[in-house]
C-alpha cells in the first residue's frame, strides 16, 4: 500500500456510504471496499483510468452473469420509477 493510499484510508475512516439514491459519484475503490465480505457472487462492470471497458465476475457461466446484470438493470429502472 502506498503512502497516498494509506493517507486516503485514514481520511476515510469515519466516512459512511449514503444508503439512498444520490446524484453524486462515489470513488470506485470505496465502493468496492464497502462490498467486501458481503457478497455471495459479484459482477463488476467499469471503466479503467485509460477509458477502456473492464469486466470481471466471480460467476463462470454466461447465462448466470446475464441474469444478474438484467436483474440489476430491472432494479435500477424500478428505482427511477419509484421517484
Amino acid at each position: 500500500m502506498t503512502t497516498t493510499e494509506q493517507e486516503r484510508d485514514r481520511s476515510m475512516d469515519n466516512v459512511k456510504l449514503f444508503p439512498g439514491i444520490t446524484p453524486l459519484d462515489f470513488d470506485s475503490d470505496i465502493m468496492l471496499g464497502a462490498a467486501m465480505g458481503k457478497l455471495k457472487n459479484v459482477v463488476i462492470v467499469g471503466e479503467t483510468e485509460d477509458g477502456d471497458e473492464f469486466f470481471s465476475s466471480s460467476v463462470a457461466g454466461g447465462p448466470e452473469i446475464l441474469w444478474m446484470l438484467e436483474r440489476a438493470k430491472h432494479r435500477l429502472l424500478s428505482m427511477v420509477d419509484d421517484d
